[in-house]
């Protein structure tokens, strides 16, 4: 460890996890030295970012290209009234930098695709799929998979919620659980789904740690497994997820995203 690396300010600031047994500065320095890029900045991207934030994250991308909606309040608490029309990525950023200024924050207000995905994603060591659809997912899925990048999956639908980290130190991939991206016939529409806000918030929440393990070591990250949590009993579930090599050979993003 350098001992030099943190401020005095950091070291005011990060002091609980400094002490904290099993993580320490050690950890905390792999955080600072880790670039995250966070997909999506909705219902599960604001808890997410919001807890990566505070962690102490070297760098933090930002990638969402849509505005605020009022429709949106009830779950992105990263935003207000006065937030409404505005992009939630710029939002999102003066929120983080009030919270954290320490932090370095970049933000692309761009929707991701096959056409850009490896550029973008090629310079982090993280990235957190906050989306809401399968097209992305299995885009950011097969991105990574090309990239030897670790990426944890969050998803919710009305009262459960989803969690897995994929291709963590050659885990399974999306793909073993679910080989095939669903027809929209399939996959429900979320905008007309309910859920509550309370539920994003949770698993957005959980996303972060899942993130900060996985950059630190610390702990058992939620490789090879998927999580499963109702929140109207408090029911978990674990899912073990077999890997499949055939998930692997994929050459180019030149198959459907859409």
């Amino acid at each position: 460890m350098n001992p030099g690396i943190f401020t005095p300010k950091e070291l005011r600031r990060y002091l609980r996890h400094f002490i904290l047994p099993g993580f320490g500065k050690e950890a905390q320095e792999r955080l600072k030295q880790s670039k995250v890029l966070v997909v999506g900045a909705g219902g599960l991207g604001c808890p997410a970012l919001q807890y990566l934030a505070a962690a102490g994250m070297g760098q933090i991308g930002i990638i969402d290209n849509d505005k605020v909606n009022e429709d949106n309040l009830q779950r992105q608490v990263l935003y207000g009234d006065q937030d409404m029309g505005k992009l939630k990525s710029v939002i999102a950023r003066q929120r983080l930098q009030h919270q954290n200024p320490m932090v370095e924050y970049k933000i692309l207000n761009i929707f991701l695709g096959p056409g850009n995905a490896l550029d973008i994603l090629k310079d982090y060591d993280l990235i957190v799929d906050a989306t809401d659809n399968f097209p992305t997912r299995y885009l950011i899925n097969d991105a990574c998979i090309l990239l030897n990048k670790p990426w944890v999956f969050g998803s919710i639908y009305t009262y459960e919620g989803q969690l897995s980290v994929f291709n963590y130190h050659g885990g399974p991939s999306l793909r073993c659980i679910y080989p095939h991206q669903p027809g929209p016939d399939e996959a429900p529409d979320p905008e007309n789904i309910g859920v509550i806000g309370a539920l994003p918030g949770i698993i957005g929440t959980m996303m972060a740690w899942e993130a900060i393990k996985a950059l630190t070591g610390t702990g058992q990250v939620a490789s090879g497994k998927m999580l499963l949590l109702n929140i109207l009993d408090y029911s978990f579930r674990h899912i073990l997820i077999e890997k499949n090599p055939a998930n692997f050979e994929i050459i180019s993003l030149s198959g459907s995203y859409t």
